[in-house]
């Protein structure tokens, strides 16, 4: 059933959600600032791409877990987080308006979830 759905959201929009994450992060690497950002959209493009049977974790230990991770949470927010966040929950919502729709917009709630605040999160 996961191929199905992995497949049926590649095809109605998730290969461009993945496409838009994935050119977002090489602008980002382009500076060595947006480095960690740009690995943060690598990190959401691979949900993106195939959100079906994948779960976020958080990591108990790692680059950006503690402080730090709270200050790059907190930037990423102030400058993107918020808007993609946004823009998920949109999507999200019109697609939970039909029966058909109710799975892939609980990706885009999980999706939505990921980009608000991703230092310091896994997709597994």
């Amino acid at each position: 059933m996961r191929l199905i759905l992995n497949v049926l959201w590649v095809i109605t929009g998730g290969f461009f959600i993945w496409l838009q994450y994935m050119l977002g992060g090489l602008l980002l690497c382009l500076t060595v600032v947006g480095i960690p950002f740009g690995l943060q959209c690598f990190k959401i493009a691979g949900l993106a791409l195939l959100p079906f049977g994948k779960d976020i974790e958080d990591l108990k230990q790692g680059f950006a877990t503690g402080t730090l991770g709270t200050i790059l949470n907190i930037l990423w927010i102030v400058v993107a987080g918020i808007w993609i966040f946004i823009s998920h929950i949109g999507l999200g919502l019109g697609l939970a308006v039909t029966i058909i729709g109710i799975p892939f917009a609980i990706q885009h709630l999980k999706l939505a979830v990921l980009a608000l605040a991703p230092f310091g999160r896994v997709a597994r």
